[in-house]
């Protein structure tokens, strides 16, 4: 694969590496006259990377027809990059001895990725193009539960046994028929191929021959199980400054390896996951979805919201006869719930990111339950006094200044509550706060915000 920092360059924008509009407008000229020497031209410096960019920003007749026109120059790689929803489709299109060839010259951690999302005929046609040992090691990734090491790992490995001098490892290295793609350290095991320690690539080359591979055992060195979450993978990778780290049966045994590419990804996809979820999206949701999957995507949390603004102007409608009296209130009603909602989506989202991270926990919620509550009583009362100036100014009446003030400090401080304490509790019950919390939080700042205002004002103005 030609070198990216050097080919990509001169096609892609120096700032925000997007695809430059000449360059694609270049392929889909070549589409148009069905010119695949031009389109092999524009698209060989790219990364496959930004082929997958490429192919997602087309429409689906173009993409069909980019895909059949590359013919057997398609690189397995684009394939990897793709997202998950566009995949298939551009594997329905593939020539069946394309796709072959594509997914075989990939690292096994790549091909699982690829077919673990597919029904059982289309994984059986690509695993029948496998040779006998990438197959078996695919299969044997597939029978892991979705979403643990077993399925993240690849097990193209590079270890030498603990007994073996500098030397000894890198004539091996050198001898090796075949060696992983990419792989950042030599691991050591025992006897009975348990990992003991990692090796980086340059300790060893660096190294007197003579000197034990055991010397240069790194400090950090984590053992990942194969059954182990791939969230709490990627957790230790980013928490431990990890490159790689062996994976192990229950026997403790040696199975596979886990670099920081493959951790980084699933990194990513958990934060995407978390935004998308927070505001009511679905987290397999792209824009290469059809609009009545992106609607339907949707249209389960928009149901939610609209009950629950159903019930929020019920609380307004307890108060119709206030609001009928002095119109005011009505006109001040949207600050309120509005500068509550803002402060519970802060909280939620501070919330869920630490609850994310494992920041918060079960020693610190006391802690930073007190902070979030001091933090929407100072803002509380920076903004109510505000609020209290303006509508003072605004209508004349200096108690409707006293009460919007009140109420804006104690939205505020409930706002900051329900903000921490409904994640932390859907937490407990196992259902993933930055799906659900968005909607409650919602509730409890717009019904407790209309509630506060309205219920003072009824007991002090009229």
């Amino acid at each position: 694969m030609p070198n990216t920092e050097l080919q990509t360059a001169p096609e892609a924008d120096s700032e925000d590496y997007t695809l430059s509009k000449k360059l694609v407008a270049g392929v889909l000229y070549a589409l148009e006259a069905q010119d695949r020497h031009t389109l092999i031209e524009l698209t060989e410096p790219l990364h496959p990377a930004d082929i997958a960019d490429l192919l997602e920003q087309i429409n689906p007749f173009d993409r069909r027809r980019l895909v059949q026109l590359y013919g057997e120059e398609f690189d397995g790689d684009i394939l990897s990059e793709l997202d998950d929803g566009l995949r298939e489709d551009v594997m329905a299109v593939l020539q069946p001895d394309v796709l072959a060839d594509a997914v075989r010259d990939l690292e096994s951690d790549d091909i699982v990725d690829i077919v673990e999302d597919l029904d059982e005929p289309a994984q059986e046609a690509i695993l029948e193009t496998l040779e006998d040992a990438d197959r078996v090691a695919v299969e044997q990734a597939l029978s892991y539960p979705e979403n643990t090491a077993g399925r993240l790992m690849q097990r193209e490995t590079v270890c030498a046994p603990e007994h073996w001098t500098v030397g000894e490892a890198s004539d091996y290295l050198r001898n090796a028929e075949e060696l992983p793609e990419q792989f950042y350290h030599v691991i050591l095991v025992d006897p009975r191929m348990k990992p003991i320690g990692n090796v980086t690539l340059g300790k060893l080359m660096s190294s007197r021959r003579e000197l034990p591979l055991k010397d240069l055992i790194e400090d950090v060195f984590q053992i990942i199980p194969v059954t182990q979450d791939e969230e709490d993978v990627a957790y230790a990778f980013n928490q431990y400054h990890l490159i790689s780290a062996p994976v192990v049966d229950e026997d403790d045994r040696l199975v596979g390896v886990i670099t920081i590419d493959d951790a980084m990804v699933v990194l990513d996809e958990e934060h995407e996951e978390d935004i998308l979820r927070m505001a009511g999206v679905s987290d397999e949701a792209s824009l290469s979805d059809t609009i009545l999957d992106a609607a339907k995507g949707r249209a389960t949390w928009l149901f939610v919201n609209l009950l629950t603004a159903i019930l929020a102007s019920g609380v307004i409608n307890l108060f119709a006869d206030t609001v009928d009296q002095m119109v005011a209130l009505a006109v001040l009603m949207p600050i309120v719930a509005s500068m509550g909602g803002n402060a519970g989506t802060q909280t939620m989202t501070v919330t869920v990111r630490a609850l994310a991270t494992k920041d918060l926990t079960a020693q610190n919620a006391w802690r930073v339950i007190r902070r979030e509550v001091s933090v929407g009583a100072l803002n509380g009362a920076l903004f109510g006094l505000i609020m209290a100036g303006v509508a003072g100014v605004w209508f004349g009446v200096p108690m409707l200044a006293v009460v919007i003030a009140v109420a804006m400090f104690l939205t505020q401080v409930a706002a900051a509550l329900g903000g921490i304490l409904i994640p932390m509790a859907l937490d407990r019950l196992n259902i993933d706060p930055a799906l659900a919390s968005g909607p409650f939080v919602t509730t409890v700042t717009d019904v407790v915000g209309f509630f506060l205002f309205l219920g003072l004002a009824a007991q002090v103005l009229l």
